[in-house]
């Protein structure tokens, strides 16, 4: 395979611990290589997270190189040509090149090769099937830079064929689409794709649920997504994956007030939140939303965010006095919770083509006392009730909601003080009751 230029090497290409794990790989002779990802991303200029490397050598071979320079080595996906690295808390994953012998949908049997091209001809999309040199030396066997540039996300081969070796490249073409996509993908490779999508159910719930939200956290994945419901891809997985645009209008929404969303903390600190654009694609009430909840596998945690996404405790509505005080309901709903509420009605109200100017600023305003928010507590807490003689039980509940509402309505500013008094003043008119 003949080099096919150079590439800039960035982030942890270039560091120590990658360039020791290089050096080790080839102290007796054998090649190894950058390959798929992190090549991809340093031709785009992006940050790399996650090191992948390509050798000629063994696995065998692998384990004892890396085990002379005393580099820690995990076999795992040994079978499969995988050897782990690891070194300075970081992990390189190194293959030995292969080519396959026989394919099972998501599985194959493989054989190792020192061939280069023949490694490269077994991977999905031609951005992927590239290598680079320590030194950053390119090798593009299938123009992948190329499709780079013009953001054309291609099949290496036969779409049909990559497919048919593994369906869950299915759904890694619309990710791929989402976050590099540029130019409208080929005629055939979306045929092979509704070819195909029917046979999509026999994936892990797992797998699908990971490439739909990294689809979804692309920062304009509506595009992809309206190609998957053209082309059936989503009629077996997700039927209810229907509002485009309530989507569109998220997407739009977050991009605007970036700012306010990522300091207001909600999703893990992501603007582009794969789960709240779910619910913002989904068109479902509480008792479906647990069912799509259970049929992606969603963790408990993801599970309970969609629900209140779709099925909410409580409702944003945008206020008609500017001044409002949105405190309360930070309070009571968390601040994750209260932007998700507010963006999931800003959204809908744009999707439904409503005049956004009275509403705007309200959404705008909640956006920006949820940024400012720091959590706040109740001054006093149940053993104070029992403190002044009241019996445990329901009672001490009620009082402690009474005097909860009281502080709320005095804008949480009363302190321990205040609101110990406001407390004996209740007890007192709920014991003379």
């Amino acid at each position: 395979m003949k080099p096919s230029g150079r590439v800039e090497l960035v982030g942890r290409m270039s560091a120590r611990p990658t360039q020791k794990v290089l050096k080790a790989l080839t102290a007796e002779g054998a090649v190894a290589r950058f390959v798929g990802g992190c090549v991809r991303d340093a031709i785009l200029g992006r940050e790399v997270a996650d090191i992948d490397l390509a050798t000629d050598a063994r696995p065998e071979d692998v384990m004892e190189l890396l085990s002379r320079a005393r580099i820690q080595a995990l076999p795992i996906g040994l079978k499969h040509g995988t050897v782990t690295a690891v070194l300075k808390h970081w992990q390189f994953e190194i293959t030995t090149l292969r080519v396959d012998v026989e394919t099972y949908g998501r599985h194959a049997d493989v054989a190792f090769t020192d061939d280069w091209l023949a490694d490269a001809s077994r991977r999905d999309f031609t951005m992927n099937a590239m290598y680079a040199d320590a030194d950053g030396t390119l090798y593009d066997p299938f123009e992948g830079r190329e499709d780079i540039r013009r953001g054309h996300v291609r099949f290496v081969g036969d779409a049909r064929q990559r497919i048919e070796e593994d369906r869950l490249r299915l759904l890694r073409f619309f990710r791929f689409f989402a976050h590099f996509g540029r130019v409208p993908p080929d005629a055939e490779t979306l045929a092979a794709c509704r070819h195909y999508a029917p046979e999509l159910t026999a994936l892990s719930a797992e797998r699908v649920r990971v490439e739909l939200l990294k689809t979804l956290e692309a920062p304009d994945p509506a595009d992809a997504f309206a190609l998957m419901l053209e082309n059936h891809v989503l009629d077996a997985l997700l039927g209810e994956a229907t509002r485009l645009d309530r989507l569109a209008a998220m997407q739009q929404i977050e991009l605007a007030e970036a700012r306010d969303v990522l300091e207001a903390g909600a999703g893990e600190g992501r603007v582009h939140d794969g789960l709240r654009r779910l619910a913002a694609l989904l068109e479902a009430d509480g008792e479906t939303v647990q069912d799509i909840a259970a049929r992606l596998r969603l963790s408990r945690a993801e599970r309970a965010r969609l629900i209140n996404l779709l099925a909410p405790p409580a409702v944003f509505t945008p206020p008609d006095d500017p001044k409002t005080d949105f405190r309360p309901a930070l309070y009571r709903l968390g601040r994750a919770l209260f932007v998700d509420l507010v963006l999931m009605d800003w959204a809908t109200r744009l999707a439904a083509g409503s005049d956004q100017q009275p509403v705007e600023g309200a959404h705008r305003a909640a956006l920006h006392a949820a940024r400012r928010w720091k959590s706040r507590a109740l001054p006093v807490q149940g053993r104070d009730v029992l403190a002044l003689g009241i019996r445990p039980g329901p009672d001490v509940s009620r009082l402690l909601a009474r005097v909860e509402d009281w502080w709320l309505g005095q804008g949480l500013r009363p302190g321990r003080r205040k609101t110990l008094r406001k407390l004996r003043e209740l007890a007192a008119e709920a014991g003379s009751g």
